[in-house]
């Protein structure tokens, strides 16, 4: 996934109220539990082999690789406490809302007159309900960067740049160059 998708997935493993699991062994059971026992399974999301899960079940390894031991953290931290994150995305797509904080380029296209040259902000701006939703509801259908960027873009546009409607009439904001993307709900 691209940058808006991976703050998006962060945001959301932000939300637990526990910490996964501490130790290789405890972590592998958890993943061999939510497989519905299948080792077979886990091995194929770790990319190792059916009896080196075996074995950590049996905690007769301790200490994965690290490069095995990032792969075991990641897979866990994405089925962690489904129903707590669940409930965070659907009260930030009803009441919260989402907070977004970028520095990128956001270049316009604006009345005469106004200069359209892009330049690099640094913005932290509210978005309502409604384009987390949107966001939400775009990433689990698969939504290309593109389009969670021009879903956040359009955000950024009507509430930080036309202030609701309030001001720049026909502002047109383009999202490009984001240099980093932080969200929060």
């Amino acid at each position: 996934m691209g940058i808006l998708g991976d703050s998006l997935d962060k945001a959301t493993a932000n939300t637990a109220t526990r910490p996964i699991p501490k130790s290789a062994g405890a972590q592998m059971r958890f993943l061999v539990k939510h497989e519905k026992g299948s080792t077979k399974a886990v091995a194929q999301r770790l990319g190792i082999s059916q009896r080196t899960v075996e074995r950590y079940l049996k905690d007769q390894i301790k200490r994965p690789r690290k490069d095995l031991a990032a792969r075991l953290v990641a897979e866990v931290t994405k089925d962690w406490q489904p129903r707590v994150r669940d409930r965070a995305k659907k009260k930030a797509a009803s009441t919260g809302g989402i907070v977004i904080e970028t520095r990128a380029r956001f270049g316009f296209t604006a009345a005469p007159g106004t200069t359209d040259d892009g330049r690099i902000r640094l913005i932290t701006q509210h978005l309502p309900p409604a384009y987390a939703a949107r966001l939400f509801d775009a990433q689990a259908a698969g939504a290309s960067e593109q389009q969670l960027q021009n879903i956040a873009a359009e955000g950024l546009q009507e509430i930080y740049f036309k202030d609701r409607g309030r001001r720049a009439d026909g502002l047109q904001v383009e999202f490009t160059d984001i240099d980093y993307v932080e969200m929060d709900f």
